[in-house]
């Protein structure tokens, strides 16, 4: 026996004498292999291989919470009154006593009493209202106290975040619950309103979690985040997502039970106090102001207030303190007590005292934002003076398309300053790319202002037709000897309407009877005329040279055309093009033939056009003056408006009469006149 002890002693001995420098340095060394031992008849000395126990020295440090850690310092007894004391609590509202809930008990009775103190002075004024509104949606009377957590009772609190009330309500859930707001009121700091949102926003919300814990959770965080939280984790209950939400959420429902347990128990950690000013609910009458304009501060003096703004503190949902005349339909909260004072006068001097001293600020009217080459909105007096609204069945166009083919060398810049347009502005009707030089032959679209024609003379306007109530008789001149008469047209049979408008209308034919030059400049300028409306659009190339990378479909989208119409006019049968090919952008001149040949005609002379303008009053416009569009396989509307300079599709509908923009091969469409 006394061997064996001596075997135990030397081995351990040897064992610490080895492990001492190990836990000097606070790190564990490899084990090192042992030498053999020789082997004797006497030798009976056995290894012993003994596990340690962990070292509070070599051990990394455990980072402890700061609820656990306050948890370790209470005092045990503390501990299990407080637990006792809440876990006895017959609510429904969450109540739950862990470690996390006893920090904020410490805070809310010892380290923090004023802030309770406060909140036990407005106790009475609003905890009767929420247990009567909790009471009528059927919800647990202790959750009163998640007012006091938002908002300590003071309902005109707005958090950092833009929550507001007593409830503390953003924005959308406001409108949600149909809180009005404005400038002039914010229902959700009417205490009695905003606490009936507050009960059915609850009611809600507990239809989605069925879980008291879940639903003040979801209150603090919102219904979307919790959800997407329990999804993310599995998780079913609030303290199994606990490690999962973030800091204000977690300490929500933990801050909560602290509230409820320190005001229910106020009186056992001495949180009353004589000193308190307690206030109470009063019994509360409302005065209809029906639009007038009103003042509080007056009507507080007119209610034998000491105090202006006491009114105020009624009405705490009123942001500032007078309405405007012609606000909608409110009710002003006033104290019962104040009915004497406000029976001694009728309703309208009452209101006539009240009446803001100063004029009331009125909201300015929107204005319009005026843009270059917009209209404004018609004026209202317009409508108002009973003026009719005169609209043009074909308004004239503000801006006028032109095309410019891009030269080798040309900027961008350099052609928006030709044209007296911004580069920005001919990027974007072009879809120019910034840095990108332009490529020569390349048709850009610019838009130029039309110029707006000079008013007509007064004199103009006294050219209407009029009928007169008897119709005069005017000598009819006979025609020189050398010219002949005019032979009256078999088919044409006057009437009277005709005569009667030849006979009113101060026409310009008999001006023109009188002056044979006169005739002349308006022959020639009708001739320019046709011939400018007849001249081909040399803007568009006619000829285009493939290059390498180009294919057909490329080619006509750049210049408004189509792949078939190209292959028509280059009798293709393929829309394989090689670089090098010449191909012609422009239908074949026997497509493009105009009705009548106006400029080929020869003008009549003067003695002829004399007789001609004053054998007819009205001249018609001539057909020889129309631009005529033979329709190719492949053409649309649009296309055929990108070829013709100032044409657009509403205008050739209109020209041709067209309801639809469908249009057939060999259909003649005039596109100018």
């Amino acid at each position: 026996m006394k061997k064996k002890l001596f075997r135990v002693v030397i081995g351990s001995s040897l064992l610490s004498a080895t492990l001492a420098p190990a836990a000097w340095a606070q790190t564990l060394p490899e084990r090192l292999p042992e030498a053999p031992r020789p082997s004797g008849a006497d030798d009976t000395t056995q290894v012993v291989d003994l596990q340690l126990l962990p070292d509070s020295l070599v051990e990394a440090p455990v980072p402890l919470d700061s609820a656990k850690l306050v948890w370790m310092q209470t005092p045990p007894e503390l501990r299990d009154l407080v637990g006792d004391r809440i876990n006895c609590f017959e609510t429904d509202a969450p109540h739950a006593f862990n470690p996390a809930v006893m920090p904020f008990v410490l805070y809310f009775t010892e380290r923090n009493r004023k802030y309770m103190q406060r909140v036990l002075e407005r106790e009475n004024l609003y905890f009767p209202l929420f247990e009567k509104y909790l009471a009528k949606y059927n919800l647990p009377v202790d959750l009163k106290y998640l007012a006091v957590v938002e908002s300590a009772l003071i309902p005109t609190a707005k958090s950092h975040v833009g929550a507001t009330g007593l409830w503390q309500f953003m924005g959308p859930t406001a409108g949600d619950l149909r809180l009005r707001r404005d400038e002039w009121v914010d229902e959700r700091m009417n205490p009695e309103k905003a606490t009936e949102a507050a009960c059915k926003h609850l009611r809600y919300l507990y239809g989605v979690f069925h879980d008291w814990e879940l639903v003040l959770a979801a209150y603090n965080w919102g219904a979307g985040s919790m959800q997407r939280a329990m999804r993310r984790t599995g998780k079913k209950t609030f303290w199994d997502l606990y490690p999962h939400l973030p800091k204000e959420t977690r300490n929500y429902v933990p801050t909560f039970t602290a509230i409820m347990y320190s005001m229910k128990y106020a009186q056992a950690h001495n949180l009353h106090s004589p000193e308190l000013n307690y206030r109470y609910a009063e019994v509360m009458d409302t005065l209809q102001v029906g639009g007038r304009a009103l003042d509080l501060h007056r009507l507080s003096q007119a209610c034998g207030f000491a105090d202006s703004s006491a009114l105020l503190r009624y009405n705490p949902e009123l942001k500032r303190s007078w309405l405007p005349e012609g606000y909608r339909s409110y009710a002003v909260q006033v104290p019962a007590t104040a009915r004497p004072q406000l029976a001694m006068v009728d309703r309208s001097t009452l209101f006539d005292y009240c009446r803001p001293r100063t004029d009331i600020p009125s909201p300015l009217a929107p204005l319009m934002a005026r843009l270059q080459g917009v209209e404004a909105f018609p004026a209202r007096t317009m409508a108002a003076n009973g003026t009719p609204r005169e609209e043009d069945a074909t308004p004239a166009p503000r801006f006028r398309r032109l095309r410019h083919t891009v030269r080798r060398g040309e900027t961008a810049a350099a052609v928006a300053g030709r044209y007296d347009v911004s580069t920005a502005q001919l990027a974007r009707w072009n879809a120019l790319r910034q840095g990108r030089p332009l490529v020569p032959g390349k048709q850009l679209v610019v838009f130029v202002p039309v110029a707006v024609p000079a008013a007509a003379p007064a004199v103009a306007a006294a050219r209407k037709p009029t009928t007169p109530a008897r119709l005069p008789s005017f000598p009819v001149k006979t025609a020189s000897a050398t010219s002949p008469s005019p032979q009256p047209d078999k088919h044409a049979v006057p009437t009277a309407i005709e005569e009667v408008v030849a006979a009113a209308e101060p026409v310009r034919s008999a001006i023109l009877s009188r002056n044979p030059r006169a005739i002349s400049e308006e022959a020639a300028a009708t001739a320019a005329t046709a011939a400018t409306l007849t001249a081909p659009d040399d803007s568009l190339p006619g000829f285009y040279v493939v290059r390498r990378g180009d294919n057909l479909a490329k080619i006509a989208e750049k210049r408004g055309l189509t792949a078939t119409q190209l292959m028509d006019w280059n009798e293709l049968g393929s829309e394989k093009v090689v670089p090098g090919q010449k191909l012609v952008l422009r239908a074949p001149a026997d497509e493009e033939a105009p009705v009548a040949e106006a400029p080929a005609r020869k003008a009549r002379t003067p003695e002829k056009a004399s007789v001609a303008v004053a054998a007819r009053p009205a001249p018609a416009p001539a057909v020889a003056d129309h631009k005529v569009h033979m329709v190719q396989k492949g053409d649309t509307l649009y296309n055929i408006s990108r070829r013709y300079q100032g044409v657009t599709v509403e205008q050739l509908r209109r020209l041709n009469n067209l309801t639809s923009d469908e249009v057939k091969p060999g259909q003649k469409l005039i596109v100018a006149r």
